[in-house]
């Protein structure tokens, strides 16, 4: 094994300044790292074209055949493009370089016979080679070349000569030189799963001989990183159920059945029923809870939430509530004190903005017991903040809390409270399994009663005329609207004047309404009191960039205006779309984009417009961006970087990953069984890698 943590300057090729190369772009420190840097495709390099077959639709693909003449036409001062006309037999072809034509002339030889590989493109109505790779035929053995791979590098590296050919002859070299490596998986299961060997799989995925065994060595590489992480996951899982009990909640008390019976708004879906006596069993069952709420944008997961809260209110414990911002974690105040109008308990704020002498009002009030709920940012964890009995956690947007951050709250409670964590996001199972495999899973997938699904239509900008009118027409029927610019940034110069610009637009195209307007920019001050005037209906249209993604509740909205929607991912698209829909009218929502689309952008809205499911939504999502863009930017908690394996692709494989690690952790929880020693020791090995493996679950 000492082999691999051997510095990679000292492999044959490298030297101190590819290594720093290699260490920069790619990570590549060892060996090791080098051995695990997949190829991304491959070419098969067994078959050979005649040329009179080839069009300029083919990918990369070889002919073999013997240089006719060389031609030079110069390209400016001290700049020409050299051609060689080239042939089988069958037709002619050119092959050309625009760079390196000098020594393509000084190398090869009219006459001699070399196999040439490249992508063909038609010019001048010939095959044409630009930039080939040429090797003599004599030297070449077709039967032993098999599939050639192909790495990503960067621009950088490729400047300097570190091509993906270069990275190719590296990756031989190690392996020429490797004794046979020891296996991490035990005999047992690799006979049981009918995977191949480490050892081949290994040298296998860098020089495959056929798409067979290729297939082969990546299932069984993929299925181990997989598996190494729902081990872990599910170790982690079974340690925090053995180490912590948690309170039980024994009873349903009145506090609980006299909002039940009398501050109900309306009647609750089976779906959250079905939660709320999921998450019963779970409080009365002497375990710590930690469970995983999932529901679209308006599915009632709030209230949810707080009838879980008024169970540990009933067994003498306080609850508390943390949300990833203050705009959000005001909105939840208001909606939970709506709720709770006329009920004898008290609830109260803790963000940044909350100071002074309302501060200290608010920590004797958790030390003394006094306030049964409190609602806050991630200012709640602060060391300062003291509760007399916390019991139940309600974490809001889990993807912006790590780990760390969960275990703090724990802290502040003899036995760790219950814990619920929500999110908007519908998260596909194979992702929730590996993000959140700790967690247990519910699911709210029904709509309140009443609720119509909103219509989403797609619209050009060259449309607006009749966009206009629309939107008129509605405000004239008493609704409001939400016009959004994009704001990739909040920096983003160019896109904050595109809102000013728009505003402006927009004012001289409605004179006749109020408009507010609210961006990231603004003190948070002006930027509620804008929101504010919109949710009294003192302004009919709110002019906006993305900051009303989350949480904004204006029922009498229901015209949702994305403009430029292709320059938005699906689940910031379907989030926004939530923000309508929330009264019993029919809600709209409209995508504006130029006419010119590429293919994904033009899958992503159709996908919008087909369905209202944010469960499909968030497959579709994964599927076209992969799991570690899932919020837009990097924020879905992939702290793990997965080398070969892809959740979004290759669901099967998660599922028998976890299959098969569940019973090993179920069978040895403490992880001492000889049985299993290999795997205990390989975890170790990979805990001290730099994958973040708290952030995983």
């Amino acid at each position: 094994m000492d082999l691999l943590n051997q510095d990679i300057k000292y492999l044959p090729g490298v030297g101190p300044n590819r290594k720093k190369m290699l260490s920069n772009e790619l990570g590549i420190e060892t060996y090791g790292d080098l051995l695990e840097y997949y190829p991304y495709k491959y070419v098969d390099r067994s078959k050979v074209y005649k040329i009179h077959e080839l069009t300029g639709e083919m990918p990369y693909v070889q002919v073999v055949g013997h240089i006719l003449s060389f031609e030079t036409f110069p390209m400016g001062p001290r700049k020409e493009r050299v051609v060689a006309h080239f042939t089988d037999g069958t037709a002619i072809a050119d092959l050309t370089w625009f760079n390196g034509g000098k020594y393509a002339k000084q190398t090869y030889r009219i006459g001699t016979e070399y196999l040439v590989f490249g992508k063909p493109t038609v010019f001048n109505n010939r095959i044409n080679f630009t930039h080939p790779d040429l090797d003599d035929a004599s030297k070449v053995d077709l039967s032993t070349m098999g599939l050639q791979p192909y790495y990503n590098t960067s621009e950088k590296m490729k400047k300097s000569g570190l091509n993906s050919r270069a990275i190719e002859r590296l990756t031989k070299t190690l392996v020429e030189k490797l004794p046979t490596l020891p296996e991490t998986l035990p005999d047992f299961l690799i006979a049981e799963r009918h995977l191949m060997g480490r050892d081949e799989a290994l040298r296998t995925v860098h020089y495959p001989q056929n798409a067979k065994d290729l297939e082969r060595a990546r299932v069984r590489l993929k299925f181990e990183e997989l598996f190494y992480i729902q081990l872990n996951i599910l170790r982690y899982a079974s340690d925090q159920r053995r180490k912590y009990r948690g309170y039980v909640f024994s009873q349903v008390g009145e506090v609980f059945n006299s909002f039940y019976r009398n501050h109900l708004p309306f009647p609750l879906t089976e779906a959250q029923k079905r939660v709320i006596r999921e998450i019963r069993v779970d409080v009365g069952s002497g375990r710590q809870m930690n469970r995983l709420l999932q529901g679209d944008v308006g599915s009632g997961k709030t209230l949810v939430a707080l009838m879980s809260m008024l169970i540990a209110i009933d067994n003498g414990y306080q609850a508390c509530i943390m949300a990833p911002t203050e705009i959000l974690a005001e909105q939840h105040l208001v909606t939970i004190m709506e709720f709770l109008k006329g009920m004898d308990l008290r609830v109260a704020l803790l963000t940044g903005i909350v100071k002074g002498k309302r501060r200290e009002e608010v920590l004797e009030g958790l030390m003394d017991g006094t306030i049964h709920i409190l609602v806050g940012t991630h200012a709640v964890i602060e060391d300062t903040v003291q509760f007399a009995r916390l019991g139940f956690v309600v974490v809001d947007e889990q993807h912006r809390f790590g780990v760390a951050q969960r275990a703090k709250l724990w802290s502040k409670s003899t036995n760790p409270p219950h814990v619920l964590v929500m999110t908007a996001t519908p998260i596909p199972r194979t992702l929730a399994m590996t993000l959140y495999g700790d967690l247990d899973v519910s699911i709210i997938d029904q709509l309140p009663p009443g609720r119509k699904p909103v219509r989403t239509t797609h619209v050009f900008d060259t449309r607006m005329t009749s966009l206009y009118d629309g939107i008129r027409q509605q405000i004239h029927e008493g609704r409001q609207v939400y016009i959004v610019f994009p704001l990739i940034e909040e920096s983003e110069k160019s896109d904050l004047k595109n809102l000013e610009d728009g505003f402006e637009v927009l004012k001289q195209a409605f004179p006749e309404f109020r408009l507010s307007k609210v961006h990231g920019k603004m003190k948070p001050k002006d930027k509620e009191e804008e929101m504010q005037k919109f949710v009294r209906g003192e302004t009919q249209i709110l002019v906006a960039t993305t900051v009303i993604e989350v949480g904004v509740n204006v029922p009498n909205a229901s015209v949702m205006v994305i403009l430029e929607a292709q320059r938005f991912g699906l689940s910031q698209l379907h989030q926004l779309r939530g923000r309508v829909g929330r009264g019993a009218d029919q809600s709209f929502c409209i995508l504006v984009t130029p006419y010119k689309l590429s293919e994904d952008t033009r899958k992503r809205i159709d996908i919008m417009c087909d369905t209202n499911d944010g469960f499909r939504i968030a497959e579709a999502d994964l599927k076209l961006r992969g799991p570690g863009d899932l919020e837009g930017t990097q924020q879905s908690g992939m702290a793990f970087d997965l080398k070969i394996a892809d959740i979004a692709r290759d669901g099967q494989l998660v599922q028998m990953a976890r299959e098969t690690a569940q019973p090993i952790i179920e069978e040895d929880p403490t992880c001492t069984s000889d049985k299993y020693a290999i795997l205990w020791r390989r975890l170790k090995e990979l805990r001290k890698t730099n994958i973040n493996w708290a952030a995983i679950s």
